[in-house]
């Protein structure tokens, strides 16, 4: 496993594989910088695509195919974007006999990077469209409020509550964050499904659009407003999922939920996909 952060520096190439390609980066330290307890409050998963992967089979024609890798949130690690892209790269010129050989071999590596069970699959372009099709979120989209937004540095006192208890999922497409290594934006929609008091609408438009000067990786982002939204609407139940749109040809998806699954549910080794994983339009 690589020793040194490749995000934002000139690095070698490999052209075979290479598992040291990998850089993993602890999840704890950036808990801790937001106030988030060990063990958090939540559960969940970190859903990647990878839609630029290919190798060669045994007589040396190129395959592709679009991964998707399920990371549990409570490995202690995640694996830096471009390091997995550097790492994904170096099988372009490797030889492989089956598909199910690739995706183990991405599962070890990745499982070792973050300290954890890894779910890995791996979709063929004959199965692309019914795979991989497009979606709209479920639920009322709150971007055509007419509101006055001037914060835009990370204010969970933005939030608020209104009278009546409901069942509802919101979401909004006007995330943005940056990267805290190259401060490049990232885009994505987040979807706030929950039950409890009613969350003030134009409140969480005005809390999300406060994240547009935050630098932040995607799932501490993901956790930050989970966190925010638990500790100052107090709803009953939360599930926050945020899909980014794809950098490097990787798009990251986290999903944090005071529900706590099933025993083996995000990493069990299933080849389906999983079906929380709803790919949007910009991505």
């Amino acid at each position: 496993m690589n020793a040194h952060n490749p995000l934002g520096e000139k690095v070698s190439h490999s052209r075979t594989y290479d598992p040291s390609q990998l850089f993993a980066v602890d999840r704890q330290s950036a808990r801790e910088a937001s106030g988030i307890s060990d063990p958090p409050p939540f559960w969940g998963r970190d859903i990647w695509n990878a839609y630029e992967i290919s190798w060669l089979n045994h007589r040396g024609k190129p395959v592709v195919a679009i991964g998707e890798f399920v990371f549990p949130c409570d490995t202690p690690c995640i694996v830096e974007s471009k390091s997995l892209k550097l790492y994904l790269n170096a099988f372009n010129q490797t030889r492989f006999g089956v598909v199910d050989e690739v995706a183990a071999c991405i599962r070890k590596d990745l499982s070792a990077c973050v300290k954890g069970n890894v779910k890995v699959s791996l979709v063929l372009p004959d199965a692309f469209e019914t795979e991989l099709a497009v979606h709209t979120p479920q639920g009322a989209c709150i971007d055509h409020l007419d509101v006055d937004i001037d914060t835009y540095h990370t204010d969970a006192g933005l939030l608020a509550t209104e009278d009546g208890i409901v069942k509802e999922v919101l979401y909004s497409n006007l995330l943005r964050t940056n990267c805290p290594v190259t401060e490049q934006p990232d885009w994505g929609t987040v979807i706030v499904d929950y039950r409890g008091e009613k969350i003030s609408r134009q409140s969480l438009l005005a809390y999300l659009v406060s994240y547009r000067d935050h630098t932040g990786f995607h799932e501490n982002c993901t956790e930050q407003i989970f966190s925010d939204i638990k500790a100052c609407c107090r709803p009953d139940h939360l599930t926050v999922t945020a899909r980014f749109t794809r950098r490097g040809g990787i798009d990251i998806n986290p999903v944090r939920t005071d529900r706590k699954p099933a025993k083996g549910s995000c990493a069990d080794g299933s080849p389906s996909l999983d079906p929380m994983n709803l790919r949007l339009a910009r991505q």
